[in-house]
C-alpha cells in the first residue's frame, strides 16, 4: 500500500497521501488550501551515505521534482548502466552528466569536482577518500541552480506537513 508525495506551491508544503490500491492517477486538492490542486512528486526514499541529525527531515531538503521527467531519465539511466563498463571511471561520469542533463538536476560543487575528476580517469576510490567529507556535508544536487543552499532560490525550502492523509 503505497504513500504519494504531493507539493503544494501556494502554501509551499509537501504532504504525504496512503492509498489502499497503486494509484498513479488520482491527484487530491491541498489540505490546507482546499481548492489547490497538488503536483505529485518525486519521492526521496534513500540517501547514499551520512547520517542527518535526528529531527530533520531529508524531503524537505530537496526541491520538487518533476516526476514525468526524472521517470525518463532512470529509465534512460537503466538502459545505459547495464553498458558501463566498471573498470572505466570516465563511462560513469559520462552516465552522471546524461542523468543530470535528462533530470535538470545541477550538481554541488563537491559532485562537480569529484565528476571531473572521475572524467579524467582518475581512481574513484582515491577521490572518494580526498572528498568523501565534503560530499557528506553538501546537498548533492540542485535543481536549476535553485535548491537548498543557493542563493537566490524563488522559494524556501517546502515545508512537510507530517500528516499521512487518505488519497
Amino acid at each position: 500500500m503505497p504513500v504519494y508525495e504531493f507539493y503544494c506551491h501556494k502554501c509551499n508544503t509537501v504532504f504525504n497521501f496512503f492509498s489502499r490500491t497503486a494509484n498513479t492517477d488520482k491527484v487530491p486538492f491541498c489540505p490546507h488550501c482546499k481548492r489547490v490542486r497538488l503536483k505529485r512528486q518525486m519521492s526521496v526514499f534513500a540517501k547514499v551515505s551520512g547520517m542527518r541529525e535526528e529531527g530533520t527531515n531529508a524531503a524537505a531538503d530537496m526541491p520538487p521534482i518533476d516526476e514525468d521527467r526524472m521517470e525518463k531519465a532512470m529509465a534512460m539511466l537503466a538502459g545505459e548502466a547495464d553498458r558501463i563498463s566498471e573498470d572505466d571511471p570516465r563511462q560513469a561520469a559520462a552516465l552522471m552528466r546524461k542523468l543530470s542533463d535528462a533530470t535538470g538536476l545541477n550538481l554541488g560543487p563537491g559532485m562537480e569536482e569529484a565528476l571531473r575528476r572521475l572524467e579524467r580517469g582518475e581512481d574513484p576510490d582515491r577521490i572518494e577518500e580526498e572528498l568523501g567529507d565534503l560530499l557528506e556535508a553538501e546537498e548533492p544536487f540542485l535543481l536549476d541552480g535553485k535548491g537548498p543552499g543557493v542563493k537566490g532560490g524563488k522559494k524556501p525550502r517546502p515545508r512537510v506537513d507530517e500528516t499521512l492523509y487518505d488519497l
